[in-house]
């Protein structure tokens, strides 16, 4: 019992150092052992929940030291008020964490590793800090309910509460290093695209491009650390930083499914043109080979034509001003090659007679 409280102890003292500028020196095996700890008192929520004398003595201990804090400066910020609060802590942390400016770089890494270690990763303990997070973000569904209902356009995302989490996450964070420095937000990115699983980053970026503006009193509610920011703000940074890197812009249209990224282009006029752009020279890479009756690239990397086909018919579906841009540049590029019907002689032409009615 003596361990645990002490335990206890350190980590409420921990918990309040996670929202100061302390966090500073923090190194990554700091970072790492906080969340031990916060892993070490969840399991301790779960295993004494019902045993009463245990919770008694952690209740009484925390008052205990909530009281000796008030008597010693200004009442604490909310966080382990009671023993049912052992039960979120590893959130608490990582949350209050994630929003900290203070927290130095490697330390940042280190913790989104830990938080989020893309697909493949097989750790017990980070998998289920990813579902309590999920779980959070779920319980706090109710009180931002009409935030949520602009992701219908796109159930994927709709389906996946920690991509929204991330998204949600990685926001809150541009937004708080950009306040720092100007640079900061682009810095972060490139970090994160050298460092991270690119193909889960690539989905946390279209996830966040298509977050719904939250209301300063909403997202306070949200994230619970006091701040009038919301994580819309952050999208401008990243959008600026995506458009800026070639490489990333390739791969960000090139591996995300096609409906994601209509979603997105839809959302964000100024990626609409780059897209079309990519799939303007993808198209041009393919040649007609006429005993297969087939469009067909030279290089193993080349976009086949069923891939081209169903990322312009989902363009096409979208709604207008979108839908009507892609239509124009399809029937202008088809002018360009001689205007001709006859398949076979034009990409664009086959494309358009493709297309047909379904646009």
């Amino acid at each position: 019992m003596d361990s645990l409280l002490e335990h206890l102890e350190r980590f409420s003292e921990v918990l309040a150092v996670s929202r100061t500028t302390h966090v500073s020196t923090w190194d990554p095996a700091a970072v790492r052992r906080a969340l031990q700890w916060a892993g070490y008192l969840r399991h301790i929520h779960r295993r004494f929940g019902r045993h009463a004398r245990i919770r008694k003595a952690v209740e009484q201990r925390l008052q205990n030291q909530w009281k000796l804090e008030g008597d010693s400066g200004p009442a604490p910020a909310p966080g382990l008020a009671n023993f049912q609060a052992l039960g979120h802590c590893d959130q608490l942390l990582s949350l209050r964490l994630l929003a900290n400016p203070a927290l130095g770089d490697a330390a940042f890494h280190c913790l989104l590793q830990q938080l989020f270690p893309g697909p493949g990763v097989p750790d017990a303990g980070e998998e289920a800090l990813q579902g309590s997070l999920a779980r959070f973000a779920r319980c706090r569904a109710a009180a931002h309910m009409l935030r949520f209902h602009a992701y219908r356009e796109n159930p994927v995302l709709q389906k996946d509460s920690v991509m929204k989490t991330q998204a949600e996450l990685l926001l809150r964070r541009l937004q708080e290093v950009g306040e720092a420095e100007a640079e900061g937000p682009g810095r972060l990115l490139s970090r994160l695209w050298e460092r991270l699983p690119r193909n889960n980053f690539l989905k946390v970026m279209a996830a966040a491009l298509l977050l719904p503006p939250a209301s300063p009193r909403l997202q306070e509610e949200e994230l619970g650390v006091g701040s009038p920011r919301t994580p819309g703000d952050g999208r401008q940074e990243l959008l600026r930083w995506l458009l800026g890197k070639s490489d990333v812009v390739v791969a960000f249209c090139r591996n995300l499914p096609a409906e994601l990224l209509t979603s997105v282009a839809g959302r964000h006029p100024e990626l609409a043109p780059v897209y079309l752009g990519l799939l303007t020279n993808w198209g041009r890479q393919l040649h007609y080979d006429l005993p297969k009756g087939l469009w067909i690239g030279t290089e193993p990397q080349d976009v086949p034509w069923e891939e081209l086909f169903s990322r312009f018919q989902s363009l096409c579906q979208a709604p207008p001003p979108l839908k009507n841009e892609v239509l124009t540049a399809l029937k202008s590029y088809k002018a360009q090659d001689g205007d001709f019907e006859v398949p076979g002689l034009s990409i664009w032409t086959d494309l358009l007679l493709a297309l047909g009615s379904r646009v």
